[in-house]
C-alpha cells in the first residue's frame, strides 16, 4: 500500500509528526526564504499571486493564513487586499520571530499555534489560506475539518501546496531535480541533512488534485476544486463552507 503522508517524518525518532515538523521549520528558518525563491526559481512569486487573486474576489475580510511559516502570504493579503484582518499561525517560533521583522509596523498579528486545534472562536473568519503547509499536518482531514469549524457560512478555503507533475516530459526532470539537487543544496545552505528530503518525499506521499478535493470534501467542505500552476508542480485548491 502507498505510503500516507501522514507516515512520513522529517526525522528518523520517535518524536510524533507534529514535533519533528515543529524542530524542522525552527532549524531551516534562516535559510527558509532563500530556498523557497531558490528551489522554484521565482515561480513561489507567481502561485502567490494567484492565491492573492483568488482571495481578493472572495471579498474575504477576516483572514487566517495557516501554517503562515516567514509571513509572506500573510503579508501579500494584508498589502494587496485593503481593509483585511490577517492573522497568521504557525508551529514554529523560529518562523514566527522572522514573520514578525518583516511585519515592522504592518497590522497583521502573529503567533503560534497547532493548525489542527488553533483555538479560534466557531465561525470566526471568513478565509483560511495556506501555503505548501498542508502536507505536514499530523492528520490532514483534521486540519480540513478545523478550517470548516472556524468559517463563516459562505467563507472559503484557500490551499497552495506542491504536487507531483502528470506530464511524461516534464515529471522524469522533476524527479531528477527534487530527488537529488534539492536535497543537495538543502543540505549545504540550511545545514539540516534531513529538511529537503522530507520535502520532495512528503509532495510524493500527498493527496494530489481530485484525492486532495476528495479529503476536503469529506471534511465538510462544498464545492472542492483545484488548478494546476506551472505544468502541475504546483496546484491551488479551493473550497467553500455552506
Amino acid at each position: 500500500m502507498p505510503v500516507k503522508v501522514e507516515q512520513v517524518n522529517p526525522y528518523d525518532d520517535k518524536r510524533n509528526k507534529t514535533s519533528q515538523v515543529e524542530a524542522m521549520f525552527d532549524s531551516i528558518a534562516p535559510a527558509y526564504d532563500f530556498m523557497n525563491r531558490a528551489m522554484t526559481f521565482g515561480l513561489d512569486r507567481l502561485w502567490l499571486r494567484s492565491l492573492v487573486k483568488a482571495v481578493r474576489r472572495s471579498g474575504a475580510r477576516e483572514i487566517v493564513d495557516m501554517a503562515t511559516g516567514t509571513g509572506d502570504v500573510a503579508l501579500a493579503l494584508a498589502r494587496r487586499i485593503p481593509g483585511t484582518s490577517v492573522t497568521g499561525l504557525d508551529l514554529s517560533e523560529g518562523m514566527l520571530s522572522k514573520a514578525r521583522v518583516k511585519a515592522k509596523d504592518e497590522k497583521v498579528s502573529f503567533r503560534q499555534a497547532d493548525c489542527l486545534a488553533t483555538g479560534l472562536p466557531d465561525a470566526s473568519v471568513d478565509a483560511v489560506t495556506v501555503a505548501y503547509g498542508v502536507r505536514n499536518y499530523a492528520d490532514i482531514a483534521a486540519g480540513y475539518r478545523e478550517m470548516a469549524r472556524i468559517l463563516c457560512p459562505g467563507g472559503s478555503v484557500f490551499i497552495l501546496e506542491l504536487s507531483t507533475p502528470v506530464s511524461p516530459l516534464t515529471r522524469p526532470l522533476y524527479r531528477l531535480y527534487t530527488r537529488y539537487i534539492i536535497p543537495a543544496v538543502g543540505r549545504l545552505v540550511s545545514g539540516d541533512s534531513r529538511a529537503y528530503s522530507y520535502l520532495p518525499e512528503s509532495i510524493a506521499a500527498a493527496p494530489q488534485r481530485s484525492d486532495m478535493t476528495e479529503v476536503m470534501t469529506s471534511a465538510g467542505l462544498s464545492g472542492a476544486s483545484f488548478r494546476s500552476l506551472s505544468f502541475g508542480v504546483c496546484t491551488l485548491y479551493t473550497a467553500k463552507k455552506l
